[in-house]
């Protein structure tokens, strides 16, 4: 059997509004918004794999399956601009160490350091001061 090579090609997340999640994320991840076509929006390229908005018309609740992990040299800084574009903290997952955020829709993610961090038998994070 020949194995190939399998990389992730593009991230899609479902959304009621494309354009408003694709602004907002353009802010957050620093890649300008690229193409429209039909039902999705999408940043341009930079590192990592493409970023899409697809419209529908029935998005799911609850937490989500698939997150996005950001690393940024301060997280606290970082949650501070996330917020003022419309990102909220999700306190509900403060136990558990991380800093866990939320778009203007919901959809999780979460904002680490650059640096390694200890993550203890439990899966706690310790990288948030208090």
């Amino acid at each position: 059997m020949v194995r190939t090579r399998v990389e992730i090609r593009a991230v899609v997340v479902d959304c009621r509004s494309p354009e408003r999640l694709a602004e907002f994320w353009s802010q957050v991840l620093d890649r300008p918004v690229g193409a429209r076509i039909g039902p999705y929006v999408l940043l341009e390229h930079g590192a990592g794999p493409q970023v899409v908005f697809q419209r529908v018309e029935a998005v799911g609740s609850g937490k989500n399956r698939v997150h996005l992990d950001l690393s940024c040299p301060d997280p606290a800084a970082e949650q501070r601009r996330i917020e003022a574009l419309g990102g909220r903290r999700l306190p509900e997952y403060a136990d558990g160490g991380f800093l866990v955020m939320a778009d203007p829709e919901g959809n999780e993610f979460c904002l680490l350091p650059e640096g390694p961090f200890d993550i203890d038998d439990q899966g706690r994070a310790d990288y948030l001061p208090g």
